[in-house]
């Protein structure tokens, strides 16, 4: 199978060592032409994935007309702001009567201003083409390196070729699970990292395990009602896209969003973190995004709008915590319903 993936960020890159690891025809697109010529020539992203060296067989072309040309499968590896148009220039570059059959997201966000999720973007953008996301539990670095990791596929349709590309890209290092609940999966990839930002909140000011503990049992809960009322399935959140990437992006070193949180809550604010910042904090804009949702919707995400508050309006996070722990008792879980 011939996969095409665009964005050499880490995660693009550590997925395409990940793919030829698996004995697959793979095109790494870096956006830029003198990104792609310096990979190619170095063999090395040292910009996003140091260290890691490049099989020579992944092949770097920033050419995506090319690279798409006769590809099975994409996979978009770029920031949720980022997907449409990326999916426009793929619209734009492939042939109407070849490949990729698939597009498959690896960002963790809703679009601003939209309020839709990657899949639908790719949708919207590309029209008949089979769409889906890839996510889980998973940082670039373990996957490039071959760390045993298990990750989750959903797809927009049921002839989408899901169980033949699980097969596919599954294999020794990195088990593939299906699910037919696409919003769920998505829905959990993007509230995890707002609740990573809080979780780092929680370290930058030292408050301990109990208090962390706590927010993230709180939080699960809250994903979970969030996700309920806007359709997914209950069900979804205690697996890989939720549960399990909740874990790991909030006690992982390497997270992005809990090391910012983590700063915020030392005292700094969050202009000046993101100021000529090379890395994107995925949950930043998806907190403003999945916040205006809630509010559309009517859907109660206490945890959610206090951290918009810290990002949004400058609201101290020891201030956010207190608000939170003073709201009005109530049982943990009231008749069947999480909350």
């Amino acid at each position: 199978m011939k996969f095409v993936v665009l964005g050499a960020g880490a995660w693009g890159t550590a997925f395409a060592i990940h793919l030829v690891r698996a004995r697959h025809a793979v095109t790494l697109v870096p956006r830029r032409a003198e990104h792609a010529a310096a990979i190619a020539a170095a063999r090395e992203n040292a910009d996003y994935l140091p260290g890691m060296r490049l099989p020579p067989s992944i092949a770097i072309d920033a050419d995506l007309k090319s690279a798409a040309a006769d590809a099975d499968v994409a996979l978009l590896a770029c920031p949720a702001q980022a997907l449409r148009e990326t999916c426009e220039r793929l619209r734009r570059a492939r042939s109407a009567a070849k490949g990729p059959r698939l597009v498959l997201s690896l960002a963790k966000g809703l679009e601003l201003g939209t309020h839709l999720r990657p899949s639908e973007v790719i949708a919207e953008v590309l029209g008949e083409t089979a769409a889906g996301s890839l996510t889980g539990p998973t940082n670039a670095l373990g996957v490039a390196r071959g760390d045993p990791s298990a990750m989750v596929l959903a797809v927009t349709a049921a002839d989408g070729g899901a169980e033949k590309v699980q097969a596919e890209i599954s294999g020794p290092t990195l088990r593939i699970y299906t699910s037919e609940d696409l919003a769920g999966v998505e829905f959990g990839g993007c509230l995890k990292n707002i609740y990573a930002i809080a979780a780092g909140c929680c370290d930058g000011l030292r408050l301990g395990d109990n208090t962390k503990a706590a927010l993230l049992t709180r939080a699960l809960a809250e994903m979970v009602r969030v996700g309920v009322a806007l359709g997914a399935q209950r069900e979804t959140f205690y697996g890989l896209s939720g549960f399990g990437d909740l874990v790991a992006t909030c006690y992982g070193g390497w997270s992005r969003n809990r090391e910012f949180g983590h700063r915020i809550g030392e005292g700094h604010t969050a202009a000046a973190l993101l100021a000529n910042r090379k890395t994107v904090v995925e949950g930043f804009k998806t907190t403003e995004a999945f916040a205006e949702l809630c509010e559309g919707r009517g859907i109660d995400a206490p945890i959610l709008r206090e951290v918009r508050a810290i990002l949004c309006e400058g609201k101290k996070p020891a201030a956010a915590l207190a608000a939170l722990m003073t709201r009005e008792l109530k049982p943990e879980v009231p008749g069947n319903a999480a909350r």
